[in-house]
């Protein structure tokens, strides 16, 4: 009886364990890029392709080399493309959302340092589940060539996409989650 006991608390003790590490296995980011900037260069975007397996919400983006971390959205409004940061980005189960010029992207703003070639930014990205549990997921993203575009954009606006065109003195008054945690 005492042996059934330990293995029935064996066994669900490794059940939670496998749900844990499943959990945290739940979202994946491919392909994440930075572009690269000019010596005063105040920010700049990150892209990537984000998968949720299981559903979720991006609600937190930080970095050390920015002061000021977002998600960001374009798109059109009549005739002009306009910018914004939003504060979460949905993540359908199972679909891929791209983050890309000209779209969805992690704004880096009040950039510590030039970002050339060759660097690496790390990223953490705090991803909300359906079941109100948080998941960070650290990436490495590579800094690319400042006219570097994202694979398959050919057309969407390359350098002049917006990222540049912050100043050290952001504004907006954009507050939510996604400033530095």
């Amino acid at each position: 009886m005492m042996k059934w006991k330990l293995v029935r608390r064996l066994v669900v003790a490794l059940a939670a364990g496998a749900s844990v590490a499943s959990a945290m296995a739940q979202v994946t980011v491919s392909e994440p890029w930075v572009r690269g900037t000019v010596a005063q260069q105040k920010a700049t975007g990150l892209f990537a392709q984000i998968t949720s397996a299981a559903g979720g919400r991006l609600v937190g983006v930080s970095s050390p080399v920015a002061e000021l971390v977002e998600v960001h959205e374009m798109r059109m409004e009549g005739d002009v493309m306009r910018m914004r940061a939003v504060d979460v980005l949905e993540l359908p189960a199972g679909k891929t959302v791209e983050l890309k010029p000209g779209g969805y992207h992690v704004m880096l703003i009040n950039l510590k340092q030039q970002l050339k070639p060759g660097d690496t930014v790390p990223v953490s990205l705090v991803v909300e589940g359906r079941d109100g549990q948080r998941e960070t997921v650290q990436i490495l993203a590579p800094v690319r060539a400042l006219a570097a575009r994202s694979a398959g954009s050919a057309g969407s606006a390359g350098s002049g996409s917006g990222h540049g065109a912050h100043s050290g003195g952001h504004s907006g008054g954009h507050s939510g989650g996604h400033s530095k945690h």
